[in-house]
């Protein structure tokens, strides 16, 4: 029986991304997927260190655009990429992502055949002994930021509490995949980035401006009803970051820019909803130290790596630097985090 697969547009925003971009490449390029249905799409925000090059010496010209990303963020990226994307499905994948097996495309297209689902994600971040020990850490976590472990709305397969997310959900399961839906609009996991794709024609209902910010679309379609999403039994690797500077780095361009976009009326999550008790209980479990101390003890009797005692360093480190940049928000004007040095 023939198989009728989607024409897949790849949405991947660079910058400086030279030291990762050529694995994920590689990883696409192996799919066992027809190679006329997929079109790549680049949205570079300036690179000096040959990421662009490194893109030309492996793709034909005519299977790939590359946009230029005058905003430079990986939102502004994502916007332009998708406004130039011209398939029947996008996939939002980073330069840092490398898919696990070439049968990963196929397999996270497969939902797709059922017309209520509008998109579809990986359920864990695959474990690799051999990538850093903060990459190995955040795959076994399931997350790249602590904090949502006590929110609870993290979105791939957790070690330590063995599951995906905690947030409500209606889920069937379909074999390789689970169909999910959720039960409250205010309250959805961090859905929308490291692979994940979604029917462009859903897409081109909103009006994209210059950011797109992954889990405000998400918010929306599941305001309108049309939150049908396919948790697909499969992971990606994500090269999060291999030094501790580049955690303190990420953490602090990840709350920045979410107060500066907050601050100009941008974002539609309703993140003010957040329980305050669960963040007041991630607080003071990091500052006792013990209740993350048993947290990454209780991960390394699950699976044995050294890399679940970065736990409570990342929790001291995301609290530091949540609560400077936050406190510092109530007394001086917010920016933006530069990425004029930024690099992968």
């Amino acid at each position: 029986m023939q198989i009728n697969h989607p024409s897949v547009s790849v949405v991947i925003p660079t910058l400086n991304s030279a030291k990762v971009i050529g694995r994920c490449l590689d990883s696409i390029l192996m799919q066992d997927y027809p190679k006329e249905k997929i079109e790549f799409v680049f949205v570079d925000g300036g690179s000096t260190d040959g990421t662009t090059d490194l893109i030309k010496s492996k793709l034909n010209p005519l299977r790939y655009t590359l946009c230029p990303n005058l905003l430079r963020t990986g939102e502004a990226g994502k916007a332009v990429g998708v406004k130039n994307a011209k398939s029947e499905i996008i996939a939002l994948i980073d330069s840092d992502n490398i898919l696990p097996d070439k049968g990963w495309l196929k397999q996270m297209t497969e939902p797709f055949s059922d017309l209520e689902i509008v998109a579809s994600e990986p359920l864990w971040y695959t474990h690799r002994k051999t990538d850093s020990y903060i990459t190995r850490y955040c795959a076994l976590l399931g997350m790249n930021d602590p904090v949502c472990l006590w929110m609870g709305n993290y979105d791939r397969y957790c070690a330590l509490t063995d599951r995906w997310t905690e947030v409500a959900n209606n889920s069937e399961d379909y074999g390789r995949y689970l169909k999910i839906s959720f039960q409250d609009s205010t309250n959805i996991p961090t859905i929308g980035a490291n692979g994940f794709l979604i029917r462009r024609d859903v897409l081109q209902k909103y009006q994209i401006g210059d950011y797109l910010f992954d889990i405000d679309i998400i918010y929306d379609l599941a305001l309108n009803g049309r939150c049908k999403i396919a948790k697909v039994k499969t992971g990606i690797i994500h090269l999060y970051c291999d030094k501790m500077a580049q955690f303190v780095k990420k953490q602090k361009r990840r709350i920045k820019d979410y107060n500066y976009y907050n601050n100009l009326g941008m974002r539609k999550f309703p993140w003010d909803k957040i329980k305050k008790g669960k963040l007041a209980k991630f607080c003071l479990s990091t500052v006792c130290l013990l209740p993350v101390t048993f947290q990454a003890t209780k991960g390394w009797f699950k699976t044995k790596d050294l890399a679940w005692f970065f736990h409570p360093v990342a929790c001291w480190l995301t609290l530091l630097v949540y609560g400077f940049n936050t406190v510092k928000s109530l007394f001086s004007s917010v920016k933006i985090e530069d990425r004029k040095n930024w690099a992968r």
